[in-house]
């Protein structure tokens, strides 16, 4: 039987998934496919319905330089103490930026949560994100840059 990763294999995993740099001209729908298939994988996490959650945003932003509308996929991981309790989050992030474009810019800026422990379905929740209007305007788009990264929040 194999064991589930740990979450300090994930960034790890998620770049497996994504390929970065190995798909020729990705666009943002072969990049959603690769996260949900991240997204399936289980982790070994803490038993809590809020241990392990997706994310799926998107905006225009100004991080780190000028405006850019970006695609945030990112999975939570909950970091729990020697006693149990909550600690803090450890967040993986797949982020695609596109440039500015002032028909992205009009999409304004929307976030949906997923969580495997809160009994909803993962599926469900990915059909609904792919049925909403802004995901015509971009699942065809090729992104200028996908950054894979780590953080803590």
């Amino acid at each position: 039987m194999t064991s589930s990763p740990s979450m300090d294999e994930a960034v790890g995993v998620l770049e497996g998934d994504v390929g970065t740099g190995e798909l020729a001209d990705p666009v943002t729908e072969d990049v959603w496919l690769a996260f949900l298939r991240f997204g399936r994988r289980p982790f070994h996490v803490p038993d809590a319905p809020d241990a392990d959650g997706l994310l799926f945003q998107y905006g225009t932003y100004a991080f780190d330089g000028p405006p850019t509308f970006t695609l945030d996929l990112a999975r939570q991981f909950e970091v729990t103490d020697s006693g149990g309790d909550h600690d803090y989050y450890v967040q993986v992030h797949c982020e695609l930026r596109y440039g500015r474009a002032p028909a992205l810019e009009a999409l304004g800026s929307f976030n949906s949560w997923f969580f495997h422990g809160a009994g909803d379905d993962l599926e469900a929740w990915a059909r609904g994100l792919t049925e909403r209007a802004a995901w015509a305007a971009i699942r065809r788009l090729e992104p200028a840059e996908i950054r894979v990264y780590q953080e803590q929040v």
